[in-house]
């Protein structure tokens, strides 16, 4: 029977240089299915969300955690992962880098998570739709436009 668990969590939203946003690639140790997701994970005893997201962007990605803003919107989530159902409202942030593609390394991750931890990929808007495993959360494009909305390129239409 699925066990379903209440915490509190928060995402970091990661866009580069060209707006592209950073999905990490998972493989759920339970089931095998696939999923892609922003870095992100729980809120620890006193801690506050913005300083959660900060430690983990650092600890999933180990991307400075500065460019974590301080702005950010809740998101309800409800998603299996482990054999556990996990549901309860995630504080989505934003966080900016000056490069294009900063090189996410895996030094900060546990090795029950390392393990899991498929890979990575800076992606366009439209590529996000293109990927063929789940993104979560599913209205990820509505969360992005949120915090980011897009702005017309020079040059652009």
């Amino acid at each position: 029977m699925e066990t379903t668990t209440h915490r509190r969590a928060v995402r970091i939203i990661c866009l580069d240089a060209a707006d592209r946003l950073l999905l990490l690639h998972w493989r759920d140790p339970a089931t095998g299915t696939l999923l892609w997701e922003p870095p992100g994970g729980g809120v620890e005893p006193g801690e506050t969300p913005l300083e959660a997201a900060r430690r983990e962007l650092f600890e999933e990605t180990g991307l400075v955690p500065a460019a974590v803003s301080d702005r950010s919107v809740p998101v309800a989530r409800d998603v299996r992962w482990n054999g556990r159902r996990y549901t309860g409202t995630e504080d989505f942030f934003l966080a900016r880098f000056t490069g294009e593609r900063p090189a996410p390394t895996r030094a900060g991750l546990l090795p029950r998570e390392r393990a899991h931890l498929r890979g990575h990929a800076w992606l366009t808007r439209s590529g996000v739709a293109e990927l063929r495993d789940p993104v979560e959360p599913p209205r990820l494009a509505a969360v992005l436009s949120a915090l980011a909305p897009e702005t017309p390129r020079p040059g652009g239409p």
